[in-house]
């Protein structure tokens, strides 16, 4: 809110928004001076991150949704009229920037209406421009029959997939349980893709990333891997951009 003087019409709002927002600061600042150690270093991280802030300022559900924003900018694999099926979609950040990219509310007359679906095994706040299907397991067989019951055409254009397992902190068993979530999305891409579709998937990077990247490669024509900025430095976190599903 843009700070309009004392003498200014709306100025009070503006007090007690000013009011909250040091409060806020103050009572992050008391909260990092009891921490120690690496619960300290979180928490000063997050204080300064800039994407927190930047999904602050432009109300997306958490940061992860400019993981998605800067991999689109880049490679364009969201366009008004695609029909989109987010996977772990929850809190529903990639759901945000999918109906925003894709024209689903038809707030632009000129341009094709698209279509987004989000899954998770988490409860999702609704979204305008979005259907979800809530608390719901994407390897149930019985989703699959669901989801082809909401979607306008039989397959859609674009698989995205932010999924990741309950971390155990074992770091290889982490790796391993996400790529075998990455490999059954996978499967369900024969059902669920168009041709030509696209598929992008989060992977964390160990000895199986390579046996997920091959399999990819036999499904579709280009395979890429991407890290975007928004995805911290030290995370294990990155992104298989897969395109031109060859599938029938």
């Amino acid at each position: 809110m843009a700070w309009r003087g004392p003498g200014a019409a709306g100025s009070g709002r503006s007090l007690v928004s000013l009011s909250l927002r040091c409060r806020c600061f103050h009572a992050a600042v008391a909260l990092l001076k009891r921490k120690t150690g690496a619960d300290h270093q979180w928490l000063e991280r997050h204080l300064k991150d800039p994407f927190v802030k930047a999904t602050k300022q432009q109300n997306y559900r958490c940061r992860s949704a400019f993981k998605l924003l800067e991999i689109d900018d880049k490679l364009h694999i969201l366009r008004p009229g695609l029909s989109v099926l987010d996977c772990g979609a929850a809190p529903g950040a990639w759901s945000q920037v999918a109906v925003e990219r894709v024209n689903a509310l038809g707030t632009d007359p000129t341009v094709p209406t698209g279509f987004v679906l989000g899954i998770d095994l988490l409860r999702i706040s609704p979204l305008d421009g979005a259907v979800f299907l809530s608390e719901t397991d994407i390897t149930d067989p019985s989703t699959l029959r669901t989801i082809h019951s909401l979607l306008p055409a039989e397959k859609v254009d674009v698989i995205l997939s932010d999924m990741a397992p309950n971390a155990t902190g074992i770091k290889e068993l982490d790796h391993q349980k996400l790529i075998s979530l990455c490999l059954g999305l996978l499967n369900l891409s024969q059902s669920l893709l168009k041709p030509k579709g696209t598929l992008l998937c989060k992977f964390w990077d160990g000895q199986d990333s390579r046996l997920l990247q091959g399999r990819l490669k036999e499904q579709f024509q280009d395979v890429r891997t991407v890290k975007p900025q928004a995805s911290r430095k030290d995370s294990a976190e990155s992104y298989y951009l897969a395109r031109l599903y060859k599938g029938k």
